[in-house]
């Protein structure tokens, strides 16, 4: 994983990038990449994450002259890959796509009882995907990205106590899926259940 720069130091960077500075533009782009990534395989899921990732920066690399830095780059460009995120859903919406794993792939899933880390892993991606939209999203921010609940509120332009609600019902209803889903037998609940 790499290195995870200070706020301070990738503000900087986009701000030197806005006025021209090419190696500040690969140093912005190379400290905000994963970031950015794994928001946006939380909120669309990791088939469209990278095409994602690629339209965030060509939108925010449109308007980085203009970025003023009156909040942190960081949290300033979450904010573009969050209206690219929108964007993607209403276009699917009006043309959706669906994705069958096939009875054989599902009869697969039941038989790997116990799981290994990874697949309680894939079992987890697959409960914060069922979150609300909402809930998803800050808990995403919060604690997956590390964000604070002030950033997280700039980013989804909302009030700070919103973000601590919607990660308290989103922890809530994690709790509540991960009981559930330890009851059923295996993993095939949380996968089937899971948005492709």
């Amino acid at each position: 994983m790499p290195e995870r720069h200070d706020d301070a130091t990738v503000t900087a960077w986009s701000l030197a990038a806005g006025a021209g500075d090419q190696a500040a533009l690969t140093a912005f782009v190379r400290a905000t990449q994963a970031d950015v990534y794994r928001f946006l395989v939380h909120l669309n899921g990791p088939a469209d994450a990278e095409d994602l990732t690629q339209e965030t920066y060509l939108r925010a690399l449109r308007t980085l002259s203009t970025f003023e830095g009156r909040s942190s780059a960081r949290t300033w460009l979450l904010s573009v890959a969050r209206r690219v995120a929108v964007d993607a859903v209403r276009t699917a919406v009006r043309r959706p796509r669906t994705r069958d794993l096939g009875d054989d792939a599902l009869e697969t899933m039941e038989r790997m009882v116990p799981r290994s880390g990874a697949q309680e892993a894939i079992v987890l991606r697959a409960l914060i995907d069922d979150l609300p939209a909402d809930r998803r999203e800050a808990f995403v921010l919060t604690q997956i990205l590390d964000l604070g609940y002030a950033e997280a509120a700039q980013v989804c332009c909302c009030p700070v106590g919103t973000i601590r609600s919607r990660v308290a019902r989103a922890r809530e209803d994690l709790v509540r899926a991960l009981e559930a889903d330890t009851a059923a037998p295996g993993p095939r609940r949380a996968l089937r259940s899971a948005p492709r």
